[in-house]
């Protein structure tokens, strides 16, 4: 068997007209939480398809000089990469923030550099479901199937409103509605009952980033919410119908609609994985959920540890031994049990952080995990961290590798399974 080649990629770095380079000498250096280091051979990939390099306003490219082993400064912006759905990335980019940078927008900043006439990533494909992959779909297909959604419902907001999460923010939840393929999204709630820093459909004035969707401005009837099931389950081999959108607050505190909702859907002879993406705030309402027909949620989770995630999340009204209680009472109903885990190298992958997730995994007996990375300015969130809850990273690989080992029931991906 012949060895793996080791790719040494070099740093990338942009002019001010946008144009990307390579850099010559200068070796591409990744950031784990407060360390920077090369990046580790066994998480680089060529760049998938579908994801995107962005230019950093305000931050200076920093790459390893291999001669004397220092870290160099250039006058050039850096670059990041941001990875297409079913990748988790392994490190973020390394640079050097000049005084008056703006906060960048709510996306994850991958290290990215030039080898072999490609472009590398830090990163590990963690699901192979093609559910956000549009390539070869034509826009007008999109458009097409909003539309003819809308004719079939004039009446409907809720329709109207995903009509225009599709054609307007290029929601992928909502273009697979319109496409007839996949998981539908059902937001429902007008209001949250946590202050997310990284919330992407409510941001205060002084956050220095925008909201990257609009926040739906009704609730919706049941009936409404009915309409949307209905059509999609009578579509799709093996639909998934999701309560909890980047486009709503907490589902949790809309309880007595969704219930509704799932009841008479339920009643009709409706099929597919009814989920809900939740904070697990109220584990009070579960077993009416359950009781109408709820299958899965998805409780997100930037960390299992309570300082690091109140830091974060900013709960309003409930705590965080809320959201463990939550996970464990929703095992004890049987219900499939997943999390959105928001992964930050040497903030996630470190020796504290593997055992507080092993714990909680063994006790309650997770199903899932969804393997996605945390999407907030690399420094804004570095400074909301306690500093004795970075650590030395482990690298994502080998942190998956080991709660695997500890809990062999456990399984890895990126989206809402169909449960079969």
């Amino acid at each position: 068997m012949s060895k793996r080649r080791r790719i040494t990629p070099r740093l990338l770095f942009a002019e001010a007209d946008g144009q990307i380079y390579d850099h010559p000498e200068l070796l591409m250096v990744c950031r784990r939480g407060p360390e920077l280091a090369l990046p580790r051979p066994d998480e680089l990939i060529p760049l998938p398809e579908g994801s995107e390099l962005f230019l950093l306003p305000g931050r200076r490219a920093l790459g390893l000089d291999p001669e004397t082993g220092e870290l160099e400064e250039m006058a050039e912006a850096a670059v990041a990469a941001f990875v297409s759905p079913g990748y988790t990335l392994a490190a973020q980019a390394a640079y050097r923030t000049t005084a008056g940078a703006p906060r960048l927008p709510l996306f994850a900043y991958g290290a990215v550099g030039y080898a072999s006439g490609k472009l590398w990533v830090p990163a590990i494909k963690v699901d192979e479901d093609p559910r956000q992959v549009f390539t070869g779909i034509p826009e007008s297909r999109i458009r097409n199937g909003a539309q003819a959604l809308m004719k079939a419902y004039p009446d409907n907001r809720l329709v109207r409103h995903l009509a225009g999460c599709a054609l307007t923010y290029a929601c992928p939840a909502a273009k697979n509605l319109a496409l007839g393929r996949f998981e539908a999204p059902l937001p429902t709630s007008r209001s949250c009952n946590a202050s997310c820093v990284g919330c992407i459909s409510c941001q205060p004035k002084d956050s220095g980033f925008p909201a990257t969707q609009e926040r739906i401005g009704f609730t919706p009837t049941p009936s409404e919410i009915v309409q949307i099931m209905g059509h999609h389950a009578g579509r799709v081999n093996k639909p998934v119908l999701s309560f909890g959108q980047g486009c709503e607050g907490e589902p949790l505190t809309e309880t007595k609609t969704i219930a509704a909702a799932i009841k008479d859907f339920r009643a009709a002879g409706g099929r597919g994985t009814v989920n809900m993406n939740t904070n697990g705030s109220l584990p009070q309402a579960l077993g009416e959920l359950r009781a109408a027909g709820l299958d899965s949620v998805r409780v997100s989770l930037n960390s299992v540890r309570a300082p690091l995630y109140s830091a974060y999340y900013r709960p309003k009204s409930f705590a965080h031994a809320d959201v463990l209680t939550f996970i464990a009472e929703a095992k004890r109903l049987g219900l499939f049990v997943s999390l959105n885990y928001l992964f930050v190298s040497g903030v996630n992958d470190t020796e504290d952080e593997l055992a507080a997730l092993t714990e909680l995994a063994g006790r309650t007996g997770l199903d899932f995990i969804q393997m996605r990375n945390l999407n907030l300015d690399p420094e804004l969130y570095l400074g909301l961290v306690p500093p004795e809850m970075t650590g030395p990273s482990m690298g994502l690989g080998h942190f998956m590798s080991r709660l695997a080992k500890a809990c062999p029931g456990l399984r890895f991906g990126y989206f809402n399974p169909y449960l079969g």
